[in-house]
């Protein structure tokens, strides 16, 4: 069993940057690909970015490409997700999530993580 916290949610205006973090509570980190999600209100979760179990390997929601980067610190057991240039559409409570790997893949999919972080918000005005 894997606990994830997200950290890092607050109210920020447009054009403002944000860094969320995700602790975990695995010795094993670097065996689990990584992924952030996002679900604004009223809306389904929707994928924003993931990282590999290993290497440099990341895949992100063409929504944040160029704006937002995700990284891992396997010696912290952490994961970030750096926002810079924010919009109001970005407004979403944020989660974590991770799913054990033997390969270094990737994916956008929900259904293929196992583990989730109970979210951190997000509110970026306009």
């Amino acid at each position: 069993q894997v606990q994830l916290q997200e950290s890092g949610g607050a109210s920020v205006q447009a054009g403002d940057s944000l860094r969320l973090s995700c602790a975990a509570s695995t010795r094993t980190f670097s065996t689990y690909g990584m992924g952030w999600f996002r679900q604004a209100p009223g809306k389904e979760r929707e994928f924003v970015a993931a990282h590999s179990r290993s290497g440099s390997s990341t895949i992100y929601a063409d929504s944040v490409k160029g704006r937002f980067t995700i990284s891992r610190d396997d010696a912290k057991n952490t994961v970030a997700l750096q926002m810079n240039s924010l919009k109001a559409e970005d407004t979403a409570v944020y989660y974590c999530a991770a799913r054990r790997r033997y390969y270094d893949d990737l994916t956008a999919s929900a259904e293929q993580y196992v583990y989730w972080g109970q979210g951190t918000r997000v509110t970026v005005s306009s």
